[in-house]
């Protein structure tokens, strides 16, 4: 079995706790493929799979994007984002026509959180960009799987801190001085956090909670295609 993960820095795991690296211990025997690339917005996505050829048996496929196309995230955005919710919408159905072409199945991942105060205007927009990938997701017929509820649910009854590190310099000192999964759950944890490292990036209690939601799909799909064979 072969899985593609596609998206961000979230994707990719860094900063943060990688849940990919979970998955790969978890399932030994399947083929991950890690193309998750830092700062990825829509349109940057859009136009790094035009140009670039990727393989086109895979059996599952994870689209997990949309978190840079906040536009007020970064206080220096590095890729290109759709200038609103109807350009969004235009680029993500393109990316959906082209991942469909090369996968068997396609679960698409809506953004989890910006910041862990789950009723700060940036989630708010979340929520709006994960309500217009839910639509198009069910109008192509592919799964959909709603990170920002999962989220805000986890949230919901626990005392938040208002910390996100939007700065380009922050974040890639937190790349590079942190990386075992100890360090950054005590940073973690010293910014007042609960499933990130600084608002966005997961920490290993936040990468555990994605690595549980892939796992239940992965292992859908392998009782469903048992099941087929048989």
């Amino acid at each position: 079995m072969k899985v593609g993960l596609i998206g961000d820095s979230l994707t990719e795991g860094r900063p943060g706790v990688s849940f990919f690296n979970i998955l790969q211990s978890n399932y030994p025997t399947i083929t991950f493929i890690n193309l998750g690339k830092p700062g990825e917005t829509m349109k940057s996505l859009h136009s790094r799979l035009t140009n670039t050829k990727l393989d086109t048996d895979y059996d599952l496929v994870f689209l997990w994007i949309g978190v840079n196309d906040y536009s007020k995230l970064l206080k220096v955005q590095a890729q290109p984002v759709a200038k609103d919710h109807q350009e969004f919408k235009e680029y993500f159905n393109l990316v959906l026509d082209m991942i469909t072409s090369f996968s068997r199945q396609v679960v698409v991942v809506s953004p989890a959180i910006v910041g862990e105060n789950i009723k700060n205007p940036s989630n708010e927009e979340l929520r709006e960009l994960t309500s217009i990938m839910e639509s198009s997701s069910k109008q192509s017929n592919v799964s959909f799987l709603n990170m920002n509820a999962i989220f805000e649910k986890k949230l919901a009854t626990l005392h938040y801190s208002d910390y996100i590190s939007t700065g380009i310099f922050r974040v890639m000192m937190d790349v590079l001085l942190y990386k075992k999964p100890k360090r950054i759950d005590r940073l973690s944890s010293k910014r007042g956090l609960h499933l990130t490292l600084d608002g966005i990036h997961l920490n290993s209690k936040g990468a555990r909670i994605v690595a549980e939601e892939y796992s239940s799909i992965i292992n859908r799909f392998l009782h469903n295609s048992m099941t087929t064979t048989q």
